[in-house]
């Protein structure tokens, strides 16, 4: 008998004191680096985008990968490509911790595409709020002093 599964994280990590050291006009090659590392892993990226100061990845999690491990590996493997990398000079670390929601299958296209309009998103909400605001929607309690 084979074994099945559909394992779906919405995961969501900021940049060191929230800094906006991401930039947009060079944000497709990080993506494409962190594409590159999550295929290697044998997962699949649905969608990556985010702002100067954090990402959104919707991805699915191989069975024998630990989500920390994989976020940890993320953002480890991006860190050392960020600073070694001369369009991002400003760049000095992930903040500690992260967020990983899960989703049912039905609700991919929307997070894909919750995902893809970040830059129209946060024209009118700020990354703590819409930060916020994710975790409450999944009743996580917010630990007061991750936020500013």
């Amino acid at each position: 008998m084979s074994s099945y599964r559909q394992i779906l994280y919405h995961i969501v990590f900021r940049t060191k004191n929230s800094k906006k050291t991401l930039s947009l006009s060079n944000n497709d090659e990080l993506y494409k680096y962190i594409w590159g590392f999550i295929k290697n892993k044998n997962c699949f990226l649905y969608r990556i985008n985010g702002m100067e100061d954090h990402i959104h990845i919707l991805s699915d999690l191989h069975p024998t990968i630990a989500l920390a491990d994989f976020v940890r590996d993320i953002k480890t493997s991006t860190s050392i490509w960020l600073k070694n990398n001369d369009k991002f000079l400003d760049f000095d670390g992930w903040a500690e911790g992260y967020a990983a929601l899960t989703y049912a299958h039905r609700d991919k296209d929307t997070i894909i595409n919750y995902i893809l309009n970040q830059q129209d998103h946060h024209k009118k909400i700020s990354f703590e709020d819409e930060y916020r605001m994710l975790l409450e929607e999944h009743g996580i309690i917010i630990d007061e002093r991750f936020f500013p």
